[in-house]
């Protein structure tokens, strides 16, 4: 790649972001360091483009590079499919296509995730609070898939100690299971990206069809059989250039895709019956020789693309060169389209159908078990409720039933095994719970529908409660009330006298009536095990998803309500009301301005503290970007702010009380000095904390309030 690669690339971000990307904070240096910024920003906005579809002004507001960017430039969420995803970049420019990614670098990157999993959003920039609803709404689906995307303006490969320290990273986080992959883009990349199909490789190749059949009305098409082998060699000549066209491409460390490997290898015969089979797209289909349907045909393919199956071919490679005496055996259907005579569009339209059509899953299958069939009878005779157990039928109103899925997570909830709860977190679908050991432990042979409805009514009144209580939660403690639900749920349940449970005549109400209490206490003493058990710098989402780990966070909640002591105290940021009234015996104001901390004229940015905040004022604050700007003044005593909305000087906690009564009409107390930030410094909180305890001021009881 040259010189002449690198202006292309230049080139299209000037054209696409221009205007476009939030340049606001730099407004003071000359151009010559705003544009190595705007191209860095640039690239970032870019890469969102290739791993979202997305405007250019759409990617723009992704960027989020800067100050307090937490080694992180952009952010983009898909929350559209199975299970969401979110892809975090970091940019590098180079105008000589050496962009470089170093040992730091990698180490800040993650710091960064490790606060976006610890749900501790003001940590970062003013830019990236906009992107905070759509963070929130991913993780209040499930846990979601997150890429860490390389954007570097480069051709040569990742140094190897940096490579190897970014496996062991990606590793550690996936201890679990598979959370987090890294994905780098370079200089061909983004290159290819820019000029779209046309920098896709043609492929060209000739394939063996057994047994074909051919289409012709209304356009040309062939099926038949090919061989693993002569797959895997496609696969292994082309790569992924095969699938230039496949909305998803191989996904190469998928479940799904082991589960392909391992039964090509385990049942190399029944391949064929097990397999979806493979679909490809070719701009022509030609014979080579004679050709008689039903027989064995050659044919000539060019432009050809997997567009359904990329798995399938991936997988069969891999398991041709782990094994290929025993792979050789599999066959696989394949589907030849050819585009000759299609309208314009019609080969998307094959590739968006193919990849969108709802597979069949095991959970399907157990829809057809004997104990479903007699639980929906007995939901309608004994309860006269509804239960559904086939899906995409209807789910009915919460009141009046529940579907298969909702009982199978309940029931994994209240199990004597509290590994069940972790392996109902594993995968958004539940998958974990289908299979047939795990299923029978969860349902029995005759499942009680007592027992299964009032399961699901536990479950539910303790998400409700969680819900309730999230409001006044920070970080670590919003995400286990977030992520815990099951952890939680298994823990009230063994609280509360259960033994009649499966008795039509139980008092059940009474024991609910039990749950807003015991949630309360659980989740202090969930919360105190995870952190003695495993550090405050783990990972929630760890805990609630390793079988091991959830069974000591288990056991030490339950020795901590056993033992009748007072639930504990959250820690120290893990709650509104205690960060609100903390060490309010020295005034953070009065400390900051008579050590004249911060220079006069410096603006401060507002950021939302709590999850009642950002869902009010997000929306407010990004209308009118003045209003989360203020200046700072010495020599204005307790009002040093000076609001850019409206001139008018405020105290921290003045300004944060009323902006909120301004954008959503709700007027309560609010502590400014941990809402206002010095960019690339800190809180008016931490400024002060480190004031004081430079000067020898006592601070056990943490930084000041205003």
């Amino acid at each position: 790649m040259s010189k002449l690669h690198v202006d292309f690339v230049r080139k299209a971000i000037e054209e696409r972001f221009a205007g476009l990307i939030d340049m606001a904070d730099l407004a003071k240096f000359d151009e010559k360091k705003r544009q190595p910024a705007f191209l860095s920003r640039g690239l970032a906005a870019l890469a969102v483009q290739i791993e979202h579809q997305a405007s250019a002004r759409a990617a723009a507001a992704c960027v989020f590079d800067g100050q307090d960017d937490r080694g992180l430039d952009a952010m983009s969420v898909e929350i559209g499919s199975s299970q969401p995803r979110i892809c975090l970049v970091q940019a590098k420019w180079s105008d000589q296509g050496k962009g470089g990614f170093d040992e730091e670098a990698v180490h800040k990157m993650f710091r960064g995730l490790d606060l976006l999993f610890d749900r501790a959003y003001s940590m970062f920039n003013s830019r990236f609070q906009p992107l905070v609803p759509e963070l929130q709404n991913a993780f209040e689906i499930g846990i979601p898939k997150v890429t860490l995307v390389l954007a570097l303006m480069r051709t040569a490969p990742l140094d190897k100690n940096v490579h190897a320290l970014l496996t062991e990273k990606v590793d550690e986080q996936n201890r679990v299971s598979d959370v987090v992959e890294v994905k780098v883009l370079d200089l061909r990349d983004f290159h290819r990206a820019i000029l779209g199909d046309a920098a896709a490789p043609k492929i060209d190749t000739t394939v063996r069809l057994d047994g074909f059949v051919q289409e012709s009305m209304p356009y040309k098409a062939l099926y038949g059989t090919m061989t693993a082998p002569d797959l895997a060699d496609l696969y292994g000549e082309h790569r992924r250039g095969l699938f230039a066209r496949n909305i998803r491409d191989s996904l190469d460390l998928s479940d799904v895709n082991v589960k392909i490997q391992n039964t090509l290898l385990e049942q190399p015969e029944h391949f064929w019956y097990f397999s979806n089979g493979i679909t490809m797209l070719c701009e022509t289909i030609k014979p080579v020789g004679r050709a008689v349907p039903g027989k064995v045909g050659d044919f000539k393919l060019t432009g050809a693309s997997v567009v359904n199956g990329a798995q399938t071919v991936s997988a069969i490679h891999r398991a041709f060169t782990k094994d290929p005496d025993t792979a050789q055996i599999g066959r696989v259907m394949v589907r030849l389209i050819s585009l000759e005579d299609c309208p314009p569009g019609f080969g998307d339209q094959v590739t968006t159908t193919t990849n969108t059509q709802n597979p069949i899953e095991e959970r399907d299958f157990k829809s057809l078990d004997q104990g479903q069939v007699q639980l929906r009878d007995d939901f309608a005779l004994l309860l006269h409720r509804s239960y559904v157990i086939k899906r995409g039928e209807r789910t009915p109103d919460p009141a009046h039933g529940c579907s298969i899925t909702e009982a199978a997570e309940a029931l994994a909830a209240v199990s004597p095994n509290a590994q069940l709860a972790a392996v109902a977190k594993r995968d958004q679908n539940l998958a974990g719970l289908w299979e047939d050991d795990v299923y029978q432990e969860i349902f029995g042979p005759s499942p009680n529908v007592y027992r299964v409805w009032r399961s699901v009514e536990l479950l539910r009144a303790v998400r409700a409660e969680l819900q309730t209580l999230r409001d006044g939660l920070l970080w670590r403690a919003d995400a286990a009330a977030s992520h815990g639900d099951l952890l939680v749920t298994h823990i009230v349940f063994r609280r509360l006298g259960t033994t009649a449970i499966e008795d039509p005549d139980f008092a059940w109400a009474a024991e609910l009536a039990k749950v807003p209490e015991l949630v309360q206490d659980t989740l202090a003493w969930v919360l105190r095990a995870i952190d003695e058990e495993y550090g405050k710098k783990s990972h929630i989402i760890a805990a609630v998803r390793n079988t091991e780990r959830i069974e000591r966070v288990v056991r030490a909640a339950l020795r901590g309500l056993d033992s009748e002591s007072l639930a504990p105290a959250l820690g120290e940021g893990y709650q509104v009301t205690a960060t609100e009234q903390r060490g309010r015996q020295v005034n953070a104001v009065t400390t900051l301005t008579v050590a004249r901390r911060i220079p006069d004229g410096t603006v401060l940015e507002f950021r939302p503290f709590t999850k009642p905040e950002r869902r009010e004022m997000t929306d407010w604050l990004a209308e009118n970007p003045d209003r989360a700007r203020a200046t700072w003044n010495n020599d204005n005593g307790r009002n040093p702010l000076r609001w850019e909305a409206d001139g008018e000087w405020y105290s921290p906690s003045g300004l944060a009380r009323k902006m909120r009564f301004e954008a959503s009409g709700v007027d309560t107390s609010a502590q400014g000095t941990v809402r206002w930030f010095v960019a690339g410094e800190g809180s008016l909180d931490d400024l002060a904390f480190e004031v004081r305890q430079s000067e020898g001021i006592e601070v056990e009881d943490g930084p000041a309030g205003d």
